[in-house]
């Protein structure tokens, strides 16, 4: 009896030292910039660092919201008999196909919890007129992604990586009245959010995935990052 043997090449110490050394850079610089951006928010640097480990940890988090049902063409075959003989005719049909659309914890309900953790500060503070910037800075960030976002089949939504935090770091200038990091932050995370997945909520259906999860790249996703960068840019 024959045996296949699997030979795995050996790993040397040294180079596991050099990946997990690696990986503890891009760790310690990834939270090093997160935590600036949360503090430049005004967030303390305790709760900052609790949202980054909630965010990281959430990223392999999905909570189902939504189920919606599909249909696309398909061949399928069917037997002809012709004088005692059995002939595949091939014919189009429909089939139905049903997708799971769910929130990304770490990717989604993070940022959207700071988003409107600041929302609640400025009405507390009676800020209504930054307020008022604030909703109109992410009704044209909103817009801006939407117009940019493309439903890509088997991918997901995708869009210019940096657009998103270069228009939300513009309006923060514009219309921050004294307070551009908020309207930075909150309009680059709203409109993704909204521009690219709420406003193709009809399009997500068709990407040909099981599942579509809102935020699903976690601390990678555009909905997490666009916020971040743009209110370092600013």
């Amino acid at each position: 009896m024959n045996k296949r043997r699997f030979i795995v090449p050996p790993v040397s110490l040294p180079f596991l030292l050099v990946i997990f050394l690696i990986f503890l850079a891009v760790f310690v610089i990834f939270s090093s910039i997160v935590m600036a951006a949360f503090e430049k928010l005004g967030i303390p640097p305790e709760v900052a660092y609790a949202l980054f480990i909630f965010a990281l940890l959430g990223s392999f988090i999905n909570i189902p919201i939504a189920e919606e049902v599909s249909y696309e063409p398909i061949i399928s075959l069917k037997e002809v008999r012709f004088f005692g003989i059995s002939y595949p005719v091939p014919y189009f049909d429909w089939a139905e196909r049903r997708v799971i659309i769910a929130i990304n914890v770490g990717g989604a309900l993070v940022p959207l919890s700071i988003v409107l953790y600041e929302v609640f500060r400025l009405l507390y503070l009676g800020q209504f007129a930054l307020l008022f910037n604030t909703a109109l800075a992410t009704v044209i960030a909103a817009l801006f992604s939407h117009a940019f976002a493309r439903p890509v089949r088997g991918l997901g939504i995708a869009m210019p990586m940096f657009l998103p935090p270069l228009i939300a770091m513009t309006l923060g200038w514009l219309l921050g009245d004294g307070n551009p990091n908020l309207v930075a932050y909150v309009s680059g995370t709203m409109g993704v959010l909204i521009g690219a997945d709420v406003m193709n909520w009809g399009k997500i259906k068709n990407l040909g995935a099981p599942m579509v999860s809102i935020g699903g790249a976690g601390t990678f996703d555009g909905i997490f990052l666009a916020g971040v960068i743009a209110v370092l840019l600013v």
